[in-house]
């Protein structure tokens, strides 16, 4: 039977979760930035929650890696030196491909249209943020035609905690108006509707490896 305990403990997970995903969706469209405090009062309040569920979305955040909490002090936006980014994106060179390649089976012709309308979108996009999103519903929904519950979170999780830096670096592109990223896209999306699963894992990895190699090119994003 359930307690007035229970359901009260309920209640706070579901708020809880609620503002996370609130917070997160915060962090990565770069509301926060990198080493910014974030302060449990002001979210309670803005929520209209007690402290427990903001702890309890504080933790969740921490578990993902997005901010870091510090006992009597608070909770940050978390950093990642240059070295960190570099290791998630050779990570993710080498476990997204394999995550597309064993998606492209099962792609329908539905979402390969959708690929397609999101890489034309992106190739006629002037604003970054807006790019950024599209970038970001494009490979994500390239990845979810199966789940996978151990390598599909792992590669969310790779997206996530190098957004702000991918930010950074997609605003450099623009200025140096490299459009070698389209390209790629097209060609991701040729590959997915042909069902050349060996093509779309190649240019995936030679994608995301041009990413990695750029953001080498700047360390001032991380400073």
């Amino acid at each position: 039977m359930r307690t007035e305990k229970d359901a009260r403990r309920m209640s706070h997970g579901a708020t809880g979760a609620a503002i996370a995903d609130s917070l997160r969706e915060r962090i990565l469209a770069g509301a926060y930035v990198p080493g910014e405090r974030l302060r449990p009062d002001e979210i309670a309040e803005e929520h209209g929650a007690s402290r427990l569920p903001v702890r309890e979305a504080l933790r969740t955040l921490e578990a993902e890696g997005l901010i870091d909490l510090v006992a009597n002090t608070g909770a940050w936006i978390s950093r990642i030196t240059m070295a960190e980014c570099e290791e998630m994106y050779q990570m993710r060179e080498r476990l997204e491909p394999l995550l597309l390649r064993m998606n492209v089976p099962h792609i329908t012709s539905a979402l390969g249209d959708d690929l397609e309308a999101l890489a034309r979108s992106m190739e006629q996009s002037t604003d970054v943020e807006r790019f950024l999103q599209l970038d970001r519903d494009f490979h994500l929904s390239s990845l979810k035609a199966i789940e996978t519950p151990v390598l599909g979170p792992t590669v969310m999780n790779l997206w996530n905690r190098t957004q702000h830096y991918r930010r950074a670096a997609t605003r450099l592109f623009y200025l140096e108006e490299d459009r070698s990223v389209h390209h790629d896209h097209h060609l991701i999306v040729n590959a997915i509707r042909n069902g050349d699963a060996d093509e779309a894992e190649q240019v995936l990895a030679r994608h995301i490896r041009r990413s990695r190699l750029e953001l080498s090119r700047h360390p001032e994003v991380f400073g």
